[in-house]
């Protein structure tokens, strides 16, 4: 356990994350601006397209993924498409569309907060291009229609305002398309990294269709593609998996700050903004509720005091807020600022722990987990909301906590769509802390967990979490697994 401990601190930098088929397919548009980058990431399309013809996540399928992710890729094979080479490519993953299709609009119809990030947005100027190129003709329409609204709704909010650095929108810039640019602050787009909101996606538009000039933009797409050429969904997101990993491991009674550790929590702490807060990247210029409570939450653990107020301004009338401009609020983002709050002395009374108690209980309804827009499981929003409440609020959580230990695998393991490393990780995370805290657990339980996690902790983890399209952020998960493990052997 010492050994994978720390193996896993030292690995802890900017960000370590599979490359996605949709970041990857807008890097392979560009041909005439870094034609290096262009081919090995035209190369990496190939070899990763699915059995069905689509791209994008194996397992879990998510309709919304699938789509965004097959559609960037099947035009950019019929932008550098070698004849014959790709015609075959490019076919198989039109008739996949076509069969996704159908089915995404009958999901967002039902659901459309289930949709990955910017998909309302991005999806239109995608389906109009590929209909351009005579990609697919009409198919466009059985979706379209169910995201117009939820689009007007979006756009409603930046009016008068342009999409710059400081919206969370320049994240997914590539909404735009060439028809679109008057939306954008030009000028005040890039990040310092010469990003356009840490995306390789939004970078590589920026670079193809806004300023074929500027150097600093293809710079970071130089810096940020993988040897194999596939692009992450996001880079750099250190702050993210900084918080993240070291949240995960302070669960470890006894664990001990090293110099290492100390060091990584100093980048967190200088990166903070009073009154602000801190987001995903340490240079990131948006910040959010969901990081600026976990990195608060996470820095005051290692005894580290950071001003409250960036949380509380945060705060809505009936919840807090994840982003500003944004259409639905975040859960898990609630429970976290929750558990910043708590961390902070605040008491259960308090007016603004009393209001996220009513909003989550408001969002839980009749269920008895919670599920958020930022990762697929419930295992991941509940486990965390149990942590929070142990001990301090148990009635909102004892029949969530029921629920986890009803819907263990016979084999130990939790998993939502199969099992999993990471739900199963969540899941002993949040019964050890109910143990200790609340109530105790039957130990068999526990230990068949982690006897399962113990067997099956290496490997590729399932992208559960939610961006453009789905993405492992590999060393936080690896963090939540490690720390499960320690957990379990105590038991």
């Amino acid at each position: 356990m010492t050994e994978l401990l720390n193996t896993l601190i030292d690995s802890i930098g900017p960000g370590m994350m599979p490359s996605t088929a949709y970041d990857t397919a807008w890097v392979a548009r560009l041909d005439e601006l870094e034609p290096t980058l262009s081919n090995h990431a035209i190369d990496w399309i190939v070899s990763h397209q699915l059995p069905d013809g689509s791209w994008g996540a194996a397992a879990p399928f998510n309709y919304y993924d699938r789509v965004i992710s097959t559609l960037a890729a099947i035009i950019a094979l019929t932008y550098r498409g070698r004849g014959m080479l790709h015609g075959k490519s490019i076919e198989l993953g039109r008739k996949a569309l076509e069969n996704i299709v159908s089915h995404t609009a009958k999901s967002f119809q039902a659901d459309p907060n289930s949709a990955t990030i910017g998909f309302e947005m991005i999806i239109p100027t995608l389906m109009a291009e590929a209909e351009k190129l005579g990609i697919i003709r009409r198919q466009g329409e059985s979706i379209l229609k169910q995201l117009s609204q939820l689009r007007k709704q979006k756009l409603s909010k930046i009016r008068g305002s342009l999409i710059n650095r400081n919206t969370s929108m320049a994240f997914s810039a590539e909404m735009a398309g060439i028809d679109g640019k008057h939306m954008l602050d030009i000028e005040n787009l890039q990040e310092s990294n010469g990003s356009v909101g840490h995306s390789p996606s939004a970078t590589a538009y920026f670079s193809l269709y806004v300023n074929q000039q500027d150097k600093q933009a293809r710079e970071y797409l130089s810096k940020t593609v993988k040897k194999d050429g596939g692009a992450p969904n996001v880079a750099s997101f250190d702050a993210f998996e900084i918080s993240w990993t070291l949240w995960n491991l302070h669960l470890i009674p006894g664990f001990k700050t090293t110099p290492r550790i100390k060091s990584l929590l100093d980048v967190l702490a200088n990166a903070w903004q009073p009154n602000r807060g801190i987001g995903f990247a340490t240079e990131y210029s948006v910040k959010d509720s969901d990081m600026t409570s976990l990195v608060f939450d996470t820095l005051l653990q290692y005894g580290y005091e950071k001003d409250v107020e960036s949380i509380l301004g945060y705060e809505e009338q009936d919840h807090f807020r994840c982003y500003p401009l944004e259409a639905d609020p975040s859960i898990s983002a609630n429970i976290h600022v929750l558990g910043a709050l708590r961390r902070a002395g605040f008491k259960k009374d308090h007016p603004s722990i009393q209001k996220i108690l009513r909003f989550l209980k408001q969002k839980k309804g009749t269920n008895s987990f919670w599920a958020d827009k930022w990762q697929l499981s419930p295992y991941y929003t509940t486990s965390h909301a149990i942590i929070a409440c142990a001990g301090y609020a148990d009635e909102l959580v004892k029949d969530s906590v029921n629920w986890i230990l009803s819907t263990q695998h016979p084999n130990g393991a939790w998993g939502t769509y199969l099992p999993t490393a990471e739900e199963t990780a969540y899941a002993i995370q949040a019964l050890w802390v109910w143990n200790q805290n609340s109530s105790k657990i039957q130990a068999d339980i526990i230990k068949k967990g982690t006897e399962w996690l113990e067997e099956n902790s290496d490997g590729q983890y399932p992208p559960l979490w939610i961006g453009k399209c789905l993405y492992s952020p590999n060393l936080v998960i690896r963090s939540a697994v490690v720390s499960a493990l320690s957990l379990g052997k105590q038991i």
